[in-house]
């Protein structure tokens, strides 16, 4: 995984008007913290930090200042209308140590003919992994799979030097029949239509 490089200001000023002018200013005010070491008020440039959040569980290389804080996010708050950055939590890490974050899980292969569904339990994996090699996505084949077959968390394929952070037993995919779904779904409707005579 790529370190992205961004420069970050320390934050003198506190309080909501003060995180408005920064958002006005194409800023993002932010909190670093995590080593027992004091926390760091700090505004990124929001274009910069909102190009590096499209990688999940990005490792970001701060520069604040002069001094260079690696760091993961692990919190970060978006204008619910407009998308945009309103605030950032950031967690201090040392290469080498081993974070527990949730890696997205892909599927690759066709499922067995028949109009099976595949349903995904868990869309994301917890695992255990070293702060700078953070896998961006683990990948399973469910090629030729049918109805009532499940993937668990231990049959998903991990980069050495990850584990899992989950129970080995935890069903992550599932394949659905189709024709279940949509018996199912008839019986329910001709309960209520029963329920309203």
């Amino acid at each position: 995984m790529a370190e992205i490089k961004i420069a970050a200001s320390v934050r003198t000023e506190f309080g909501k008007g003060a995180a408005r002018r920064a958002r006005r200013a194409g800023l993002v005010p932010a909190v670093i913290y995590g080593h027992g070491a004091e926390t760091k008020h700090v505004t990124l440039p929001g274009h910069e930090l909102l190009l590096a959040l499209r990688t999940k569980n990005v490792l970001i290389s701060l520069d604040v200042e002069g001094t260079t804080e690696l760091v993961i996010p692990k919190d970060v708050q978006r204008d619910v209308l407009k998308g945009f950055i309103k605030h950032a939590d950031l967690l201090t890490v040392v290469r080498g140590e081993k974070v527990t974050v949730e890696v997205q899980v892909l599927t690759e292969g066709e499922l067995a003919p028949g109009g099976n569904l595949l349903e995904h339990v868990l869309n994301a994996l917890p695992v255990e992994t070293e702060a700078t090699h953070i896998p961006e996505s683990v990948t399973v084949s469910v090629e030729g799979l049918e109805a009532g077959a499940q993937i668990l968390a231990r049959d998903i394929p991990l980069p050495q030097g990850t584990t899992l952070a989950i129970e080995e037993d935890a069903v992550v995919l599932q394949v659905l029949s189709a024709q279940a779904e949509v018996a199912e779904a008839g019986e329910g409707a001709e309960g209520t239509e029963a329920a309203e005579a």
